[in-house]
């Protein structure tokens, strides 16, 4: 038994560090192989190294979390494996800025030293977010911490790229893909957002050669025509079939292009022409594939227009589509300018409008790869919790393209394709090669970096040794679960079932529990846009990790969004304050009785009650997180330890803790430290500091709450007689305290109870004076059977289920006091509706005082008007009772 001397209050700045010290020091996050145990594992969604905990990591981990300690006191061998991603795009920028601080490009400096600065940084700021994750409370086996560019996921990474590149399933060739011109790298279709936004649809005249026909083609784009190649039309559209294989003059151009016929066309949308720009858009791409069309791309990396613009070269894009519309204005052209509502990619990262460009990538073919891992979720292999994700899944997957996988980056994974000096062949390998086909032995590696979710793809492979087979993977291996938001089901989870299906045959986890986004009080996405983003940390700071940890889980269901309000976290915080108090009022209470013996002798109905709807809890409880429902299970936790426990056994148990019996004192304190210690290992995943210091107190044999067991449902502790019984005195008690409060009846005033019920129910009210006279504020209970009693007159009269109540008005209230009290009132506010009135049928006021004085005014008089009802029905009631 420790030392139980506990401080007043329940200080989390004093507590926190110094438990997250200790269970570090003990080791209790790490998990080992254990044949003896069934194994458990959840691998964190990786954080980048450049970011600092938000309120979705915290939501998210904090789920992970919950799930991995009652796991782990389950007996479970329960790893929560963590790391952190290299994240291309967004370490390189913050490099490249910090970069442009002391004038220097990361051309200046060259790609080693660049990687140099890179890791630099990834040393300084890279442990930033777990050091964050930690303050959370985060139980991850730190011993196992990987990153994504580290020695093993590195040689992951090339193994699997060489694997499918010698499969067919990696390729390299000339596409249209996602670019971004910030970024200056190639974007998968999962890496674009788009946005509607508001823009033009400019319809634009193409002469046909040699007549005075004009084809209209309408475009959102009008910068890019400088690389038309074609205008298509539908081959049954009657109105263009004379125009069929003849040519169009490309106006600013001057260049012939002809006019074909294709399927894909829309003739009934605006023209039912339309123009095509191979270099430029994805389906003017494939109809250039069908046709042999020549392929002209008119813009640089940068969204700059290059020499094949002619004359618009060099300008910006957005400046070259100004210029252009002038330019055709000029020439008679512009038929017609309409404003336009239309979806607009825009890179994720940096949020600029992605560019669609022929471009020569590395790509990944999706189909053979997507099909096995839909199965595996239609099977029921893989569960999705909400189920409705799965629908979300299949409709990406069942329409996937392939995967564009090169980023013209430095920092990264960097592909493993060599090429020959001599004769340019490529070769693929897991290492540099010494010589090529041709004799020559001179090679330059590609320049780019895979795409960060290539390696991410890999995650629950890679961080338990694959490729290698170690006792980890073979243990681990499938995880158990995987805890994420539903926004990265296309980027990270899909990926991952199709890696693990395609290089170990099995699938990576067993269940995708999704989580939403929080959201601000009015509903909003977090953003640094609009300002309304809150620093988990600074809730730490100001309220401790469990009140954080619980105002993230209770109300919140799996799939949905939820909105961060402080008075969610105050809440939390008052409830962990009112768990102190309880536990300390029970420690108090335990170092009177130094030297007695503590046991269950004689436990009355409270006891029999309280054990009984503890033993419910569990079952409950454990179902809820059985089924990821760990919003319900903190929920009914909250409310057990909040009202049954604190408000009703701890208050019903009092007289007997004061009282001189001491077997009756000893019973009373065996049950509260049995249902205390029990139930905070139930609260102990949502809120492990404040359980694992108060039980630091409490007689136990385990040295942490931690590794503790789980608490099971003892089907022979539950008592339903007792909890009939408890449930009629309670509603006796309510209905008591009710009415006692609409009369103004002040705690310190006694009345006698009269209680009628019917034979049957006369059992449950006996042996129950007590919990009367203590929470009810009775002076005398007396108890009479229905029938045999006439109800006595001039008392106020309660009916609840099981019993009829009277209580004498006498014992209740003063009359005289109280009347010539409501009198006073009515009289005060007779007064100041008259102030009111007065003001608010003044002219001169409603019109000259400013409109809030005015509204302030009449929402005052609302309130005396209801005031006043209230009032006048008390005067109402007092004389009837007093006729009685």
């Amino acid at each position: 038994m420790e030392n139980r001397s506990i401080a007043k209050t329940y200080d989390p700045k004093q507590v926190e560090e110094r438990l997250y010290r200790q269970w570090e020091e003990k080791g209790y996050f790490h998990a080992e192989v254990d044949e003896e145990k069934e194994p458990f594992c959840i691998v964190i969604p990786p954080p980048n190294i450049t970011g600092q905990l938000h309120m979705g990591h915290a939501l998210d981990n904090t789920w992970q979390d919950i799930i991995i300690r009652w796991k782990r006191m389950q007996g479970y061998s329960a790893l929560w494996l963590p790391g952190t991603d290299h994240a291309s795009i967004a370490t390189e920028v913050k490099i490249v800025e910090k970069l442009a601080e002391e004038g220097m490009t990361k051309q200046d400096l060259g790609r080693e030293k660049f990687l140099e600065r890179a890791w630099e940084w990834k040393r300084q700021y890279g442990g930033r977010i777990v050091d964050q994750l930690k303050k959370l409370g985060s139980s991850c086996d730190w011993d196992r911490e990987r990153f994504t560019m580290d020695e093993g996921c590195s040689r992951a990474v090339t193994e699997v790229f060489v694997r499918l590149y010698n499969k067919g399933l990696i390729y390299q060739g000339d596409r249209i893909i996602n670019w971004c011109p910030d970024c200056k790298t190639a974007l998968s279709d999962a890496e674009v957002e788009y946005e509607e936004k508001q823009g033009f649809l400019w319809h634009i005249a193409y002469p046909v050669k040699d007549s005075d026909e004009n084809l209209v083609v309408a475009t959102t784009r009008p910068e890019t025509m400088l690389g038309d190649t074609a205008v298509a039309v539908h081959p049954e559209d009657e109105r263009y079939q004379h125009l069929i294989g003849k040519t169009v003059v490309l106006p600013l151009m001057n260049r012939e292009i002809p006019v074909i016929a294709d399927t894909y066309v829309d003739r009934e949308f605006g023209t039912g022409v339309v123009k095509i720009t191979p270099a430029h858009d994805p389906n003017d791409f494939e109809v250039s594939l069908r046709h042999q069309l020549q392929t002209i791309r008119v813009m640089n990396d940068d969204g700059s227009m290059n020499e094949q613009a002619g004359r618009y070269e060099a300008m910006d894009r957005y400046e070259a589509r100004r210029a252009i519309v002038e330019d055709l204005q000029g020439l008679g052209l512009l038929k017609k300018t309409e404003e336009h509502n239309h979806n607009v990619g825009e890179c994720y990262r940096c949020a600029t409008t992605v560019e669609p460009i022929v471009s020569k990538q590395w790509f990944v073919k999706m189909k053979p790869l997507a099909e096995p891992a839909i199965e595996a979720v239609r099977k029921g292999d893989i569960r999705f919790v909400p189920e409705r994700f799965s629908k979300t899944y299949f409709n990406w997957m069942e329409n996937i393209r392939d995967w564009c996988i090169s980023r013209q980056l430095w920092w990264g994974h960097r592909i493993p394709a060599y090429y020959c000096e001599k004769c340019n062949e490529t070769i693929v390998a897991r290492q540099a090669p010494d010589k090529c086909s041709c004799g020559h032995d001179q090679f330059r590696q590609d320049e780019d970096v895979l795409d960060t979710w290539f390696s991410s793809a890999l995650w629950p492979l890679s961080t338990l040794g694959w490729p290698d087979e170690t006792e980890d993977l073979n243990y681990f291996y499938p995880t158990s679960v995987l805890v994420t938001g539903y926004d990265i089901i296309f980027f990270w989870v899909a990926r991952m079932i199709f890696s693990g299906l395609e290089h170990r045959k099995e699938i990576p986890f067993r269940d995708v529990l999704i989580h939403g986004i929080v959201r601000d009080a009015q509903g909003r996405k977090m953003s640094k846009s609009l300002g309304n983003g809150i620093d988990p940390l600074d809730v730490i700071e100001q309220y401790g990790a469990d009140p954080l940890r619980m105002s993230l889980i209770i109300g919140n269901s799996p799939g949905n969004d939820m909105r961060f309000h402080f008075e969610k976290v105050e809440a939390s915080r008052n409830f962990a304050n009112k768990l102190w108090n309880a536990a300390r009022f029970i420690l108090l209470n335990l170092e009177n009785m130094k030297g007695r013996q503590l046991k269950q002798d004689k436990p009355d109905t409270a006891d029999q009650w309280i054990i009984s709807r503890y033993n419910h809890l569990v079952g409950e409880v454990t179902d809820n997180l059985n089924k990821y429902e760990l919003g319900l299970a903190a929920q009914k936790i909250y409310d057990f330890i909040w009202s049954e426990f604190c408000d009703w056994y701890i208050e019903l148990v009092k007289p007997r803790l004061y009282g001189a019996d001491d077997t009756a004192r000893g019973t009373a304190l065996y049950t509260l430290i049995y249902v205390l210690s029990n139930t905070l290992k139930l609260l102990h995943p949502i809120m492990p500091f404040i359980t694992e210091e108060i039980w630091q107190h409490l007689p136990h044999e385990e040295e942490s709450i931690m590794i503790s067991s789980w608490p099971v449902m003892n089907e022979a502790e539950l008592n339903m007689e007792a909890e009939e019984k408890m449930n009629a005195v309670m509603d006796a008690i309510r209905a008591i305290r009710n009415i006692r409060a609409e009369m103004n009846v002040p705690p310190s005033r006694k009345a006698k109870l009269i209680l009628i019920a019917e034979q049957e129910n006369i059992s449950l009210f006996q042996d129950a004076g007590l919990y009367f006279e203590k929470l009810a504020g009775a002076s005398e209970v007396v108890i009479q059977t229905g029938g045999e009693a006439a109800p006595p007159s001039n008392a106020a009269s309660i009916v609840t289920g099981k019993v009829q109540i009277f209580i004498p008005l006498d014992d209740l209230i003063d009359f005289e006091k109280e009347m010539e009290r409501l009198e006073k009132e009515k009289e005060h506010l007779e007064k100041e509706l008259a102030r009111v009135k007065g003001k608010l049928s003044n002219e001169g006021f409603v019109k000259k005082a400013p409109a809030s004085v005015v509204q302030e005014e009449r929402e005052k008089q609302q309130k005396y008007m209801g005031m006043m009802e209230k009032v006048l029905e008390q005067i109402e009631k007092m004389k009837e009772m007093k006729m009685q």
